[in-house]
């Protein structure tokens, strides 16, 4: 029986790429809002011969996450959901700041939440939160989504230390900029920047360690930005 992954963000950008990569080795549950994107992602997945199954979620509602969630027997969630609104903060809505704390950070609390007791009881289980260098930088616009990112590494390296004796892993990829629409782009650069499998690949090998050995931070960055992709 494959063991189960939960990936959020799943519809698209990194979190499809982690999505189809997972899919080659567990079953996936896919988490995000828009059913009709997920169920693409799912058709993909079956496609290659992998299965996957669509949860349609909204994680800024604390009620649904734990309802949708309470049941599911997970050894491995991805905490990939995010946004991005990079404004100045005499700028940035107070609608905009509360959106991003409640993905990037509330949501990273409700998920774990839901998923955690039961990777503590098997003994054994992995938390995978993408990160981002702006969680150890700082950059004008950052003050709201650079916040956010900081508030992860607090989370993740505390929480790393709460259960890592009960056989759970805690582990942060951190990628530098990625060719997405992410943070409002209408289409990705490719130009000096990773690829959305070049962030997946480095979760798979975070996942892949040995059972008793523990990547807790992983920062990915294109080699050199000045140099053609090959």
């Amino acid at each position: 029986m494959r063991p189960v992954a939960l990936v959020t963000g799943a519809s698209r950008g990194i979190g499809h790429a982690i999505a189809l990569r997972l899919a080659e080795t567990h079953h996936v549950l896919l988490v995000a809002r828009e059913r009709g994107a997920l169920d693409e992602v799912a058709l993909e997945i079956s496609a290659r011969g992998g299965v996957a199954e669509v949860l349609p979620l909204d994680l800024t509602v604390p009620a649904q996450i734990a309802e949708r969630l309470r049941d599911q027997q997970v050894d491995v969630v991805v905490h990939n959901a995010g946004v991005g609104v990079m404004k100045p903060l005499l700028e940035l809505t107070p609608d905009e700041w509360h959106r991003m704390m409640d993905v990037n950070v509330n949501a990273l609390f409700h998920v774990t939440r839901a998923v955690l007791p039961g990777m503590v009881s098997r003994g054994h289980g992995h938390v995978v939160i993408i990160g981002s260098i702006a969680g150890r930088s700082a950059f004008v616009g950052g003050a709201g989504y650079a916040t956010t990112k900081h508030a992860v590494m607090g989370f993740a390296e505390n929480l790393m230390l709460e259960v890592r004796d009960d056989g759970v892993k805690v582990s942060v990829v951190s990628p530098g900029s990625v060719a997405t629409t992410f943070g409002g782009r209408t289409e990705p650069k490719g130009d000096g920047q990773l690829l959305a499998d070049d962030v997946a690949a480095a979760v798979m090998a975070v996942i892949d360690t040995p059972p008793e050995v523990l990547l807790h931070r992983v920062e990915v960055r294109i080699l050199s930005p000045k140099r053609p992709r090959a």
